[in-house]
């Protein structure tokens, strides 16, 4: 992987010649549901259509994988949020990049995996669509771009071109953007032979993002639009994004989406997770704050541009778990839209799994299914499960519905949508799904509220 990384920068760094670009792909399916996905909300906020990305609608679908697949790489993109947090992945310098002045060691990464929901963007002039994932464990946003001198992944629609947009330029190495890129990327950058500044992107899959970083116009829907949108032209970019263009970064970081817009929209977002039958949002600017029951955003030293909370109770048919209050905060908790299963401390796991045991005690258990271990024989529709509540601190409470708790694994077999982690506990998007989810970067907290995709 470090060689692989290290000649990828040295190609590009050298303006290596071009390969042939990924081919145009039609998707006439579901064409309905993408008129109207750009628009402002009450002339002060940008509301953007989002899909599961395994919706038949998605604009950017992901290959057909097995359920037990999708749980690997959810898995390695929870472990790659523990080597952030503890910095135990070693780092290793690239001897081509120091033969060309330039020292990139490689990093824990940012995590990608394949549960990220996807939405269209506008950028450049004249303005094109892209489909991209939307993740907020990344900062950096960045498109695949024309010529695509390394690789491209194959897409949905053409490759941005740069050469297209009359308001597209690249970042110098002198610009302050190029030095924010080592927070928002966890990777310094280098610099290209014309002084161009190169962003790498890694993610704990081993996918990866290597191109210049550039600035061009965002649209932001009703004729208005951001200059100077800060984002990543990709020439490399290698791993699990299904289809789509490239990505938009929501974390806490400069170089972040949110943080770009919130001059002129506030700093701040809000989503709906759909299920893969329904479409939901990503909104910036716009929310009614009476709706939502707030937890604090925690302050953390370990990663500060992820948004952690603290998570102080769950119940099981009105009834708290017999564990102690320090169990819940055993681990630090962090929010994220796209890891799948919530992962819980161990000793709180335990105590979950043993009371939606128990209160399934007159159905048959089924074996472990990959990373769940409390699996009973059934779809979900045919399990009488109970009510969960996951409390926060301040007392935003999650409601959890059946569809949050357990998974069809399989046409037969329904497991919890939890499991256990020593490191880091990760409020997953399994259990956020079809609730409004506001991220008030501002005010520092996050809301939730029940019924939020209709």
């Amino acid at each position: 992987m470090g060689l692989l990384l290290s000649l990828t920068f040295f190609l590009v760094v050298l303006t290596a010649a071009a390969a042939a670009p990924s081919e145009d792909v039609s998707h006439s399916s579901c064409s309905s549901q993408f008129s109207g996905e750009l628009h402002l909300l009450d002339g002060s906020g940008l509301r953007l259509t989002l899909h599961h990305p395994r919706s038949p609608c998605s604009p950017a679908p992901l290959p057909d994988l097995p359920f037990s697949t999708i749980l690997s790489h959810d898995e390695a993109r929870a472990t790659s949020f523990a080597a952030r947090l503890t910095k135990t992945v070693p780092r290793a310098a690239s001897p081509l990049l120091q033969s060309a002045a330039v020292s990139v060691p490689l990093s824990p990464g940012n995590s990608i995996g394949v549960g990220n929901y996807v939405t269209r963007i506008i950028l450049g002039t004249p303005g094109k669509s892209y489909s991209v994932v939307a993740d907020t464990g990344s900062s950096l946003s960045w498109l695949q771009c024309s010529p695509c001198k390394v690789e491209c992944h194959p897409q949905e629609g053409p490759l941005f071109n740069p050469s297209a947009s009359a308001t597209y330029r690249s970042v110098p190495c002198s610009a302050s953007e190029c030095d924010s890129l080592e927070s928002a990327t966890l990777n310094p950058a280098a610099c290209t032979l014309s002084n161009v500044c190169v962003y790498e992107a890694t993610y704990g899959d081993g996918s990866f993002s290597v191109g210049y970083l550039s600035k061009d116009t965002l649209s932001l829907g009703s004729g208005r639009r951001l200059a100077d949108f800060v984002y990543g032209c990709g020439q490399d970019n290698e791993g699990l994004f299904g289809r789509s263009a490239g990505l938009i970064g929501l974390a806490r970081d400069r170089l972040s989406m949110p943080s770009q817009l919130a001059p002129t929209l506030g700093y701040g977002f809000s989503y709906c997770l759909p299920t893969t039958a329904s479409t939901g949002y990503l909104s910036f600017g716009s929310n009614n704050p009476g709706r939502f029951s707030y937890t604090p955003m925690v302050s953390s030293s370990l990663d500060d541009s992820l948004y952690f909370i603290r998570l102080t109770g769950i119940t099981v048919g009105g009834r708290g778990l017999p564990v102690s209050a320090s169990a819940y905060t055993s681990t630090p908790t962090i929010i994220d839209s796209g890891t799948v299963i919530t992962r819980l401390p161990v000793d709180v796991y335990d105590a979950l799994s043993s009371a939606v045991a128990a209160a399934l005690r007159g159905y048959r258990r089924a074996p472990a299914y990959s990373i769940l271990d409390t699996c009973f024989r059934g779809s979900l529709s045919r399990l009488a499960v109970p009510a969960v509540d996951m409390v926060f601190q301040g007392g935003a409470t999650l409601r959890l519905a059946a569809r949050n708790v357990m998974i069809d694994v399989d046409s037969s077999t329904s497991c919890l949508a939890f499991a256990p982690s020593g490191s880091v506990a990760i409020i997953g998007n399994k259990q956020q799904q079809t609730f409004s989810v506001v991220y008030d970067v501002g005010r520092s907290r996050i809301g939730f509220a029940a019924g939020g995709c209709g």
